[in-house]
């Protein structure tokens, strides 16, 4: 038995019918690369189950304790059943993206079941009329619960059914797994009762582990190096209020290499500068367009992964946030991007000065029952709908495969994201690469975004005219060479060195 994090468990907390908090792909295949040019159901079946020991996701369920006394466990799930697990459909003719779109939208509204292994894989037949793809190709959406694993675990998750080549070789690896019991209610509550004797403990290390972070964050404000000025809540919009049961999906590719040359614009931005200020600017001419655009900027909430080199195999989430401002108050798209820029490196430095780990562990410090009890509260009474939000959507880059992969034989052509939406953020943004490409997906709630198409126009004209923006801009001017020697401090008025931007890592 292995327990959840405080983290992890939130996200079953934070599970009701009308918030599913599970995380996805959906990955398109060319069936012309595997063995005789097609792949049938009962080979997918097989293929799947010949790698299931590549992550230990797939054969573990949860068990939970009486009363959410403490966060719940995994057990190796003696019923595991791989035919629960994998589904088969096709889509109707004439097999188009819109389609596709639809059929994701409803698949990803659905919750799991919790008492199973919290995957499950659609093949989706049918893909005949898609702009860009070859007839005859097929889908694989993938439903993995945020409990279980957060956008790098997923990567690792995904590698383990992915070959590099369309051998459909078996791994050599020995798969030893075995069963387990499920637990009695007394063994639960026991480890319940020595879990919350050791919680004062834990909250005084976490604490003291912050404290050293606290003063450097202290010390970067008043010397003028972090800025604290863009830390207030998030200005209200359509997307951020109680959300329905229904979703809305779709994905807009570009080409990587496109926006690696865009970042070159402004010195030391980054593709995840590029890939925001993207989004800031679809977002702004798609609430423009309805006349809802906020005077202040929209903000995006963006993960970061604390997993290191010996974890990324690990079960569960290991990540921390940072807010950044998307400039959708700025009409001029180069001068969003620096904006965006400087606003990322400010938001990472205020995290780097608290430790990103440090910020991850304070999901301990909550009781397992009061957790528990205030997620099902706030979705219950509609609290979303009453205050502003801390950020207005959330923004994800998960990094995916710079070489071909394969399932079952058929070559990977294309691949996208879905992720969960919940009360006060109805609105996100997964950004999965693969080959050549950046794609930047989206999963919405269907009465905050009836109309996902003009959403996904919105982000292709966003990108235009950045593009188009930084091919104009003049080549950025060099960096001066540092000197050899100290300049000699010239005192401001207040008796102190002028402050400077950091530059991003």
């Amino acid at each position: 038995m292995l327990q959840l994090s405080g983290q992890d468990a939130s996200f079953v907390y934070l599970e009701t019918p009308h918030t599913p908090m599970h995380i996805g792909s959906v990955g398109i295949y060319d069936p012309s690369t595997a063995p005789g040019g097609f792949v049938r159901f009962k080979d997918v079946l097989k293929f799947i189950g010949e790698r299931l020991q590549g992550a230990r996701s797939f054969r573990q369920r949860l068990v939970r304790v009486p009363f959410d006394l403490d966060h719940p466990y995994w057990i190796e799930d003696p019923e595991f059943d791989i035919e629960f697990h994998v589904r088969h459909i096709a889509l109707p003719k004439p097999g188009d993206w819109r389609q596709l779109c639809i059929q994701v939208a409803r698949l990803h509204a659905r919750p799991m079941d919790l008492n199973k292994p919290l995957w499950e894989f659609t093949i989706v037949e049918g893909l005949d009329n898609v702009e860009g793809l070859p007839p005859g190709c097929f889908a694989l959406v993938s439903k993995v619960h945020h409990a279980a694993i957060d956008g790098m675990s997923g990567v690792e998750m995904s590698a383990a059914v992915h070959d590099l080549d369309a051998s459909m070789t078996p791994p050599k690896e020995e798969d030893d797994w075995s069963p387990e019991h499920m637990p009695n209610v007394a063994d639960l509550l026991m480890r319940s009762y020595f879990n919350s004797l050791r919680q004062p403990m834990k909250i005084v290390e976490t604490i003291g582990r912050s404290l050293p972070g606290m003063a450097k964050l202290t010390a970067s404000v008043s010397k003028g190096d972090v800025s604290l000025a863009n830390t207030k809540m998030a200005p209200k919009t359509r997307f951020n209020g109680k959300v329905s049961a229904h979703r809305v999906w779709d994905a807009v590719p570009f080409k990587l290499a496109d926006v690696r040359a865009m970042k070159e614009a402004v010195p030391g931005a980054t593709v995840n500068d590029v890939i925001l200020a993207v989004v800031g600017g679809g977002l702004r001419k798609y609430l423009d367009d309805k006349g809802e655009l906020p005077a202040e900027s929209l903000t995006a909430m963006a993960p970061i992964s604390v997993r290191g080199e010996g974890e990324k195999a690990a079960l569960g989430n290991l990540v921390s946030a940072m807010v950044v401002p998307l400039g959708t108050q700025i009409a001029d798209p180069l001068e969003r991007l620096r904006y965006v820029h400087e606003a990322a490196v400010n938001s990472k430095e205020m995290t780097n000065a608290v430790g990103a780990r440090t910020l991850a562990d304070y999901s301990q410090l909550v009781p397992a029952g009061l957790a528990g009890l205030a997620a099902r509260l706030y979705t219950r009474v509609g609290a979303a709908n009453a205050h502003a939000p801390v950020y207005n959507t959330v923004v994800t880059n998960v990094p995916g495969s710079r070489v071909p992969m394969y399932f079952c034989g058929a070559k990977m052509v294309a691949m996208y994201g879905t992720a969960p939406v919940f009360d006060s953020m109805g609105l996100i943004n997964p950004i999965y690469s693969y080959g050549d490409t950046i794609a930047i997906s989206f999963t919405a709630d269907r009465k905050m975004l009836p109309d996902p198409e003009a959403y996904a126009d919105a982000l292709r004209y966003s990108f235009t005219v950045l593009k188009a923006a930084t091919q104009a801009a003049p080549a950025p001017a060099a960096k001066p060479e540092r000197p050899t020697q100290k300049p000699a401090k010239t005192p401001t008025a207040a008796g102190r060195k002028p402050a400077t931007k950091q530059g991003a890592a």
